[in-house]
């Protein structure tokens, strides 16, 4: 193919789809700042991701950095109930295990993997206008980042892709809009280390509801990372700024409240979830990665979605080199509504942990094996439930709807509205 493409963002997503355009014989420039943060959220991928690290040729580098993940925990601040579920090999190459990654050094495995097989990085924060009377694109990239990429007006890329994040580049140049979930929250995290492990797996973490909201405990080889998050509104309650309201909810919450352990990180902040464009694409220009949408941090989808979406837009548009304007049209709103499915179907499931449902169901487990014969079918359920939440959360069956409608009549038959609101966590949207 004859095409040149310019990604804007050299996060997961721009890296990967990089990888595969230029495996396609496809000129790909990259243009990154090389402006980031020293810690980032998504420290811990969901099983459904190996696939795609195994495709990018990544995975032995990414292991030897990276804690080793073989399921999740979900408990209640006070230790009661917990639903522990270990990740189950399911169906098309999705493995039993994932792994919790520090993600700056994850992301450059990316870089220099997209590097090696010729992608071309230009250090260079690019910017773009919004083109007049133009029937073939909308967006063009600025006269100064057309020269830090020795290019011309003449010699535009054919195609642009938004992978700047959380920063929406394209969207906001260009006024689109977003379908916002019902939650505003704001997390707190840092590495700490000497902090003693709840996890009862290797590298499981451990997601705990709080009275202020719910918390993480994510293990990393040599640190683990901690983080808060609550309703914005009550942030204020906690502490003036963001290291104050780590501290004080670490300390006021038993689950999290350890003996002798020690940050070693500065305290970050993130903010804005469950957010989709409601655009994905238009004339010379698509959006990839959280800049076409995030989901919450709950269950850890993110990073997978970011892979997913360049996953996707290589195998809908990128690997077909005769498509016409009209059919290329057409794959590109098949790879938008993709995309929205995958961030409906983990709000949905992330609903079940917010109202309290998930952890329904890890209270009511135990009664079932104390006062159900061996023979009676109620007992099956506990293993019924475990498998059907490893199948969800690991990315396999989070898109099934026969899943969706098996935990929906689960917890609708053996749990009760008063159970959900004792563990359910609540949030008034602004």
């Amino acid at each position: 193919m004859s095409e040149k493409i310019a990604i804007i963002g050299a996060g997961p997503a721009g890296c990967a789809l990089a990888c595969f355009l230029v495996e396609r014989g496809i000129e790909c420039l990259v243009f990154d700042n090389e402006k980031k943060p020293s810690l980032l959220v998504g420290e811990s991928l969901v099983p459904a991701a190996i696939p795609i690290i195994q495709r990018l040729g990544i995975e032995p580098e990414v292991a030897a950095i990276s804690a080793l993940k073989l399921g999740a925990a979900l408990r209640h601040g006070s230790g009661s109930p917990r639903v522990d579920f270990a990740f189950q090999k399911i169906g098309k190459g999705i493995p039993e295990y994932a792994y919790n990654i520090p993600r700056p050094q994850f992301d450059k495995i990316l870089r220099n993997r997209a590097e090696t097989l010729g992608a071309r990085f230009i250090k260079h924060k690019a910017s773009v206008v919004a083109t007049i009377d133009d029937d073939e694109r909308e967006l063009e990239l600025s006269d100064e980042s057309l020269n830090a990429a020795g290019l011309t007006r003449t010699t535009q890329p054919d195609q642009l892709i938004d992978a700047t994040g959380r920063a929406r580049l394209f969207s906001r140049v260009l006024k689109i809009d977003a379908h916002r979930g019902t939650r505003n929250d704001v997390a707190h995290f840092a590495h700490f280390k000497n902090y003693p492990s709840d996890s009862n797996m290797e590298g499981q973490i451990v997601i705990s509801v709080l009275d202020c909201g719910w918390s993480w405990q994510i293990p990393l080889r040599d640190k683990t990372s901690v983080g808060v998050v609550f309703s914005s509104k009550g942030a204020n309650d906690y502490g003036s700024n963001s290291t104050e309201r780590l501290k004080n909810v670490m300390q006021q919450n038993n689950a999290l409240n350890k003996p002798g352990i020690e940050r070693v990180t500065d305290v970050m902040t993130y903010s804005n979830y469950q957010l989709v464009s409601k655009q994905g694409f238009g004339k010379g220009w698509i959006l990839l990665g959280d800049a076409l949408g995030f989901v919450d941090p709950m269950l850890s989808p993110g990073v997978f979605l970011t892979l997913e979406s360049a996953t996707l837009l290589d195998d809908l548009v990128f690997q077909r080199d005769t498509l016409t304007d009209e059919k290329r049209t057409q794959q590109l709103n098949t790879y938008y509504q993709e995309m929205r499915q995958w961030h409906a179907a983990w709000s949905k499931l992330i609903n079940y942990f917010y109202d309290g449902r998930m952890l329904s169901l890890g209270d009511i487990r135990p009664k079932l094996e104390e006062n159900e014969s061996i023979f009676s079918l109620r007992r099956q359920v506990d293993k019924i439930i475990s498998k059907l939440l490893s199948r969800l959360v690991t990315g396999a069956g989070t898109r099934s709807k026969f899943n969706h409608a098996a935990l929906f009549q689960i917890c609708q038959h053996l749990t009760t509205s008063e159970m959900h609101q004792m563990y359910s966590i609540r949030d008034v949207p602004e």
